[in-house]
């Protein structure tokens, strides 16, 4: 073997830190899963969105499962993300393929693609923190032990909204200084002065409410009914397997269906990390641009 086939060989060869990682990870999946085989099949509802305290009950820190979800992916996505680029080469390994793959994606597709090649690369650090962080908190509903996404919950579809609402007031004042911005997107031009009264309420209710609010809304809507729907085939399964103790065709159906909608909520948590960002880029550029 020559010195560039060993040294391509030994480039593309699994890292021991990946499979530390890929161990850590399915034991701690397969911990907290425990519970899952162990108790009685839990019947999903709206109390699943307001869990029990762990500690702190009534107060400004009360920590609970879906708090605790949030830690975990987010101290998930930490983690990969550092891994992934702690020894940067020109030959990536797997893990720098991976996130140079997704920063290229929503560099190109979705930030230059939209804000142009300089804004573009301004704001691609933000489209992507809110890509892979919602892709992070919404991928927690399918894994067991937690089995419900952080972001079907309204606190979490908040910040990410707020964060990107205060990017695109803060992206329109710098592009175009306060007194224009505000005005532009209060009072487009060539309009009567009477017209004012009736566009200006509407043009402040579209812009600085109806975006963050429809950002919260469609993210929390699709990842809550995304729990139902998996609680409602993962518990009909239980049910007919376990407490019939028989397997019947219906059995069968459920738990085909318990697998059909575990796949299409992985696709669904995708999704909703797309859209939102590629909203987060529309209203940055809807903000830098006069009317």
């Amino acid at each position: 073997m020559t010195t560039t086939e060993a040294e391509s060989t030994r480039a593309y060869r699994t890292p021991l830190w990946y499979w530390v990682v890929l161990a850590l990870i399915l034991a701690v999946l397969a911990l907290t899963a425990i519970p899952a085989f162990t108790q009685a099949p839990h019947a999903p509802g709206i109390g699943d969105f307001f869990p029990a305290a762990i500690f702190g009950e009534g107060t400004l820190f009360e920590f609970n499962r879906l708090t605790l979800a949030r830690f975990i992916m987010g101290g998930l996505l930490c983690v990969v993300a550092l891994l992934a680029v702690r020894n940067l080469s020109l030959v990536p390994g797997r893990g720098q393929a991976m996130m140079e793959l997704i920063a290229e994606f929503i560099r190109g597709n979705i930030a230059v693609e939209m804000l142009g090649p300089k804004l573009g690369r301004r704001y691609a650090p933000y489209l992507a923190m809110a890509f892979m962080g919602i892709l992070f908190m919404n991928i927690s509903g399918i894994l067991p032990g937690i089995n419900i996404a952080a972001t079907s919950v309204v606190a979490v579809p908040m910040m990410f909204a707020l964060f990107t609402y205060i990017t695109f007031i803060g992206a329109g004042i710098r592009a175009q200084g306060a007194g224009h911005f505000f005005k532009s997107q209060l009072m487009p031009s060539g309009l009567p002065a009477l017209m004012y009264l009736i566009i200006t309420p509407i043009e402040f209710l579209s812009n600085f409410v109806v975006r963050p609010v429809t950002l919260t809304l469609r993210l929390l809507s699709n990842m809550l009914v995304g729990h139902i729907l998996l609680g409602m085939s993962y518990f009909g399964t239980a049910v007919l397997l376990s407490e019939l103790n028989a397997m019947t065709s219906v059995a069968a159906l459920t738990g085909l269906a318990m697998v059909v909608m575990t796949v299409f909520e992985i696709f669904v948590a995708f999704l909703q990390a797309y859209i939102f960002t590629i909203l987060s880029a529309v209203y940055i550029k809807l903000s830098v641009e006069s009317h």
